[in-house]
């Protein structure tokens, strides 16, 4: 069952700037694709969406996830083969591109979350283009996916999602192969986990000096 009461619902119905019962919000259930139109935007009230680009090899590559707040649509994108996928239970907000257009106070609204995406989309790009070694790329992800999607728990950071192998390594440039063995050599060196979801939880262990739990 959705809550109403996520951030971006309580925003809108609290200022009374646009009521929500004339904003067009839509459910998708996790694996389901999201449509994507370049005449606006969605906005996340619930849940969190996997936005990835797809080569013409059929490989999909995470370029970005888009959790409560964060706004995604076409109009961020200049990328061929851009798609948006829910990984959870979502509940999202649509707005036209007129909206944005003649709105200034939807605009502030979403400007800092605009400001956000693109500091996630940088990040991840510093990621894939940036350490040599495949091992530091992955515990700079795990790093960056604990800002982004982390909660905590007595272990560490629970990341909210389940990722593939294959999601996390084609951020980092890798083969899921390498993924696979990597993490398994992390979490033998006790920097990362499992719940008992098969969700990844990282430990203040994980040397990285961004993560703090």
């Amino acid at each position: 069952m959705v809550s109403v009461l996520e951030p971006a619902w309580r925003f809108w119905s609290e200022s009374g700037e646009i009521p929500l019962s004339s904003r067009c919000g839509r459910c998708f259930s996790r694996g389901d694709a999201i449509p994507l139109d370049g005449d606006g935007l969605w906005q996340v009230g619930q849940g969190i969406v996997q936005l990835s680009m797809c080569h013409p090899t059929g490989e999909e590559v995470l370029v970005g996830l888009a959790g409560p707040t964060a706004p995604f649509g076409l109009c961020f994108t200049s990328l061929a083969a851009y798609q948006a996928k829910a990984l959870s239970d979502v509940y999202l907000l649509w707005f036209s591109m007129k909206e944005l257009e003649t709105s200034a106070h939807l605009a502030q609204h979403l400007l800092p979350q605009v400001i956000r995406r693109l500091q996630q989309s940088e990040a991840m790009l510093s990621i894939s283009a940036g350490p040599r070694r495949v091992e530091d790329r992955l515990r700079y992800l795990l790093g960056l996916l604990v800002r982004e999607i982390g909660e905590r728990s007595p272990e560490g950071h629970r990341l909210a999602v389940r990722l593939t192998h294959q999601s996390l390594a084609s951020a980092i440039g890798t083969s899921r192969v390498t993924c696979t063995r990597l993490l398994g050599k992390f979490q033998r060196l006790g920097w990362v986990g499992l719940d008992r979801e098969r969700h990844l939880v990282i430990t203040p262990l994980l040397p990285l000096g961004t993560v703090e739990c």
